[in-house]
């Protein structure tokens, strides 16, 4: 008889104890104890950013961007470019063959069978039975799938992947999540204590902005607010900024564009070289 792999264990016991996740995040703010054997055991020097998709993106806002390679060549970049370019750095490549999150939820509103991108040495560690090597190419068609699925994209170093999947080091692994509004993990993110969720970042160059004016008060955006960062008093809707993460849910479920997320940052090549360097080469 085969002995199970630790990816199959492991996997087995998150799927059953997935339900368990907000409990878990709650810890941190109720024991100080509890908050620093999480953060070390799962969190530690992680630094994770939200992408929002593409489709939240007000297309007035995309602006050109000069390259730096070459230098008089102007490009449009949206938000998923900068995975792709990320992507195009890579050597070691996989794509996971379903979503954890939503398989342990059995998610019926968003594709099972869109799962994560690994980057890095230590996807080689990874079981093939639960993934398969790409192509820079077969990756990048990967992200625009996701992107037209209406999923949000977060890219970083997760600890918490590189154990699960026992594929270690950490900082020989870069994670692309594609995130569902409601079965992705990091829904636990208002859950989790200060010390830990500020391991989560908006992107550089993502603004909010909200027009009391269009707002219908449907409170939709509530409900899809990742961080829970938008709340609803005498009659108004208020988004904190200092705990919204630019994810964009909030755009593309408002039916009057009350909300609008923009993006405007002139020096992406910083943030492309800053992601890509979280993972050793």
């Amino acid at each position: 008889m085969k002995k199970p792999s630790m990816e199959l264990i492991s996997t087995f016991i998150v799927k059953h104890i997935f339900f368990l996740r907000f409990k878990v995040a709650q810890l941190t703010k109720k024991s100080k104890i509890c908050k620093k054997i999480i953060k070390k055991l799962l969190f530690d020097k992680d630094e994770t950013y939200f992408i929002p998709n593409n489709n939240s993106i007000t297309k007035e806002e995309i602006i050109n961007i000069n390259k730096e390679i070459p230098q008089n060549q102007e490009e449009i970049i949206l938000p998923s470019n900068i995975l792709k370019e990320v992507i195009k750095k890579a050597d070691d490549i996989v794509i996971m063959n379903t979503c954890l999150c939503r398989t342990s939820t059995n998610c019926k509103d968003y594709p099972q069978d869109l799962g994560c991108i690994f980057l890095g040495k230590a996807t080689h560690k990874i079981s093939r039975d639960f993934c398969k090597e790409a192509t820079k190419k077969e990756a990048i068609e990967h992200v625009d799938k996701c992107t037209k699925a209406g999923l949000t994209h977060i890219i970083g170093r997760n600890k918490l992947d590189s154990i699960w999947m026992n594929a270690r080091p950490k900082e020989e692994l870069l994670t692309i999540c594609n995130c569902c509004p409601c079965c992705c993990l990091w829904n636990v993110l208002p859950n989790l204590d200060e010390d830990i969720s500020n391991k989560f970042f908006k992107l550089p160059g993502v603004e909010i902005s909200y027009d009391p004016e269009k707002c219908i008060n449907c409170k939709k955006c509530l409900d899809n607010c990742f961080t829970k960062a938008i709340t609803y008093t005498n009659n108004q809707i208020t988004i904190n900024n200092k705990t919204c993460r630019g994810c964009g849910r909030c755009a593309t479920t408002c039916p009057t564009e009350a909300i609008k997320i923009s993006y405007n940052d002139k020096s992406i090549n910083n943030i492309i070289e800053r992601i890509d360097n979280l993972v050793k080469k």
